[in-house]
Formats: structure tokens, C-alpha cells, sequence
């Protein structure tokens, strides 16, 4: 039987009782097991957090002593077990070490996304499918009318701008795959990395994740020469430079809103589209989906007298 009260959305994150520990909880906890990296997700202070290696790494770089007082590393199918409830991650697609969450507890296998997308990405693990009850999935871009484009062909825009670019991008997981998009379909740009995203890189390439070409950001080449560089930023300094000059600003992400007044839009995101929720859910084949981030109404009235959609949020 699905325990409706298994998993309960309080102000500090996700909670399951039953097992005692908190899914990427929003403020320090006891027990925190954490599916990636990026900081709605990863927050400092938590006392046992449970965790891939790669996300153990970027927490400890972004938090340094503060990232927790303890990490148990889980490789991928690893099963570990917390106040009964047997605990398994599974890739998501999503960044470099982001995992879905299989729990199982009285012969029930609830599964938690995370966040997650099923495109290809040399950058990160491929998502990797299992089955279960209930599929607590993000629900970013629920919306029938949000396609993403495939990414290898949105950035071959950059192609078309001959001025230097300003490319806005998160610096974790968004950046390395640009680095490596870019590498592979506009061999005729100069790759400049802000510095503040680096750190991120070098971690990458410490796990033999390979990007391809790119440098740290040199100001007297994009003032030397005032085509071919493209210059990758973080969100901060993309917004802070509103007014730069002889760049094409460029933001990539799958937000419209987040497009607007930039030279060119390039719609590249990290979440998994409508169809992708839906390709999920044919895959995972649960009795029950369960909905965070984002509007479920949508895919509540799509499934209507098909499969129970209960939104978390």
C-alpha cells in the first residue's frame, strides 16, 4: 500500500518520518541525502549528508568547512539503508554526480528525481530509468506548450554572431556543457572562462570528465580582438555587465523570461521538458505521480481518471 504521508513537503524541504532524514533539505539538517549539487538543492551546515562524490566535491568547494560535518559517499546502485527505508541513487541526467533517489520501505519503491533531463550530455551520467510506485518528479517546465530544441543544433547560433560573445550560463553543470557544445559544433570560437567558474571545471576534469578547448578569461584579448571570443560568465556578472560594449549578450537557459532583451536567444536547458515528464512516467510506470517545482496542474488534467497525480507543492 502507497503511504500518502511518506514523503511531506514541510519549510525546511522534504521530509520522510518514516525513515528520519530530509530530501535536498532547505536549511541544515540531522540526515540530509542530496541529489546534486546546485544550491536549491545543497545547502551548508547539514550534520550526515548523503551524497555522490561528485557532488561531495562541488559542495566542498562552494561551502569549504561548512559543506557538512560528515559525507557518506553512495556510488550509483549502491543500496544503503536509513531507519529501514533501503536507499538506492540512480544517474539524472541532470549534472555531473546528480542522482535520482530510489527509497524503498515496505515493499513500495517511491522514486525522487531530483532534477533530471533526458537529452544527451557527455558532460554528466546519462539518466538511467527504474521503475517504481510513486515518481516524485520536478515538474520546471510541465507545460505542453515548452519544447526544448535539441541542444547541438540551439548552439550553433553562436556561429551566425561574428562580434564577440557575453554567454550567461550557471557555473555549475550549464557551463562545462556549453564549454563542450561549443568545442564540438563552433570550432572557430576562442572559449573564455570567467574565473569564478574554473574551480567547477577543474573538478570536472579531476573526474575525466574532458570538455574540450577553453581558457581562463583574458581581458586583453577580448579588446584586442573584437571577434571570434566567447566569453562565459556567471549569472552575477552577466547581469552586472547590462551595458557592455562591442559583446552580443547571449543567456542560455529554457526560461523565456530570461531571454528577453539579450542580442539573441539560445534556449539550452538542464531540466527535462514535457514530453520528457511524459517519457518519464511512461518508463518508471508508476500508480502515483507525485509534484514539485513548478505547476502540476497540468499534467494533473492530462492524466485525469488515467493515473493519480497529487501535487506536493
Amino acid at each position: 500500500m502507497i503511504l500518502q504521508d511518506f514523503i511531506i513537503l514541510t519549510k525546511t524541504g522534504l521530509y520522510c518520518s518514516y525513515g528520519n532524514f530530509y530530501l535536498d533539505p532547505q536549511e541544515a539538517v540531522e540526515h540530509a541525502v542530496i541529489s546534486h549539487a546546485h544550491g536549491d538543492h545543497a545547502v551548508s551546515g547539514n550534520h550526515h549528508v548523503y551524497c555522490t562524490n561528485a557532488t561531495q566535491l562541488f559542495m566542498q568547494h562552494r561551502y569549504k568547512k561548512f559543506a557538512a560535518v560528515e559525507f557518506a559517499i553512495k556510488s550509483y546502485h549502491e543500496p544503503f539503508e536509513l531507519n529501514g527505508v533501503k536507499i538506492s541513487f540512480y544517474p539524472a541526467g541532470h549534472i555531473l554526480g546528480s542522482a535520482m533517489v530510489l527509497m524503498e520501505y515496505k515493499d513500495i519503491r517511491y522514486l525522487y528525481t531530483g532534477d533530471y533531463k533526458l537529452e544527451a550530455d557527455v558532460t554528466c551520467e546519462p539518466i538511467e530509468f527504474v521503475q517504481a510506485d510513486v515518481l516524485i518528479t520536478e515538474t520546471t517546465f510541465a507545460n505542453p506548450a515548452v519544447s526544448h530544441p535539441a541542444a547541438d543544433e540551439e548552439i550553433k547560433k553562436l556561429n551566425d554572431i561574428e562580434s564577440n560573445i557575453m554567454l550567461g550560463a550557471y557555473a555549475l553543470g550549464k557551463s562545462q556543457r556549453l564549454i563542450s557544445l561549443m568545442t564540438q559544433h563552433c570550432p572557430d570560437k576562442k572559449i573564455l572562462v570567467h574565473h569564478s567558474i574554473m574551480p567547477f571545471v577543474h573538478i570536472y576534469e579531476q573526474l575525466d570528465v574532458s570538455l574540450g578547448n577553453f581558457q581562463i578569461y583574458d581581458r586583453k584579448i577580448m579588446k584586442q580582438q573584437l571577434q571570434g571570443n566567447v566569453y562565459l560568465v556567471p549569472p552575477m556578472v552577466f547581469n552586472s555587465y547590462i551595458r557592455a560594449i562591442n559583446v552580443v549578450r547571449v543567456f542560455a537557459t529554457g526560461w523565456k523570461h530570461l531571454q528577453q532583451g539579450n542580442g539573441h536567444s539560445l534556449y539550452i536547458s538542464d531540466h527535462v521538458d514535457w514530453k520528457g515528464i511524459i517519457q518519464t512516467i511512461e518508463e518508471v510506470k508508476p500508480k502515483e505521480v507525485w509534484t514539485l517545482h513548478g505547476d502540476g496542474k497540468q499534467l494533473q488534467a492530462h492524466f485525469l481518471n488515467q493515473l493519480e497525480v497529487k501535487i506536493l507543492n
